[in-house]
């Protein structure tokens, strides 16, 4: 990707529309794009993950992440945002490869529920599993709040990431069943996790809003 991008004025207008909140510049700019970024992932797949993971489906989460994130795109012109959108598109595929391993390999302590638990149940384990803890409920004041304000989060997430989070992470339905209910392939819905609890981390805010108050 680092060779001169053709029309790079034209694209270095269509990017300052973009940052400004155009979306249909954004889509333009991504069009225009995409297919180096998308050549360069390819290639990183290997065989024994062509069953499981394509190119497209670690494309598509990039968009959707440009596209939530381009406000946070800050210099370098059309060739700093083919560098940024590669940087979103290798960091799927890294989550995405990761996952898949792990996966032919269940760990218990990565699921939310390890067995029947109430909704409130579930949401306070979640709570745990994105603070980076496994403590109960009872020993912050602040859970319940953190419940709550998650839930909101939850709710203000793109459809699909709602949805894998709801059905893998809360009900512990099987990756298979999720892949089903969504039309997509196993590596596309671990990246939609990956990048939805990075979401939902950035909603909950510093670890000091919800996780150090003591009971």
């Amino acid at each position: 990707m680092s060779n001169p991008i053709p029309n790079q004025p034209e694209l270095d207008a269509l990017l300052t529309k973009a940052t400004a909140g155009d979306t249909g510049a954004l889509v333009a700019l991504l069009e225009a794009l995409a297919p180096r970024v998308r050549a360069r992932i390819e290639g990183r797949i290997g065989p024994h993950l062509r069953s499981s993971l394509d190119a497209d489906d670690v494309m598509q989460v990039t968009y959707v992440e440009a596209v939530m994130r381009i406000g946070r795109f800050t210099s370098g012109g059309a060739t700093g945002f083919l560098a940024w959108l590669g940087r979103l598109a290798e960091n799927n595929l890294i989550d995405a490869i990761r996952s898949l391993e792990a996966a032919r390999r269940p760990d218990p302590s990565k699921r939310v529920t390890a067995g029947p638990r109430s909704g409130h149940e579930s949401m306070v384990a979640l709570v745990d599993m994105l603070s980076g803890t496994m403590t109960t409920a009872s020993r912050h004041a602040a859970r319940g709040e953190a419940v709550a304000h998650l839930d909101a989060a939850l709710k203000s997430l793109p459809p699909d990431y709602e949805k894998v989070v709801r059905m893998y992470d809360l009900e512990s339905r099987p990756i298979e069943e999720v892949c089903q209910a969504l039309g997509r392939s196993e590596g596309a819905v671990f990246m939609l996790r990956s990048r939805a609890h990075d979401r939902l981390r950035e909603a909950m805010g510093p670890e000091g809003n919800f996780f150090s108050k003591q009971a």
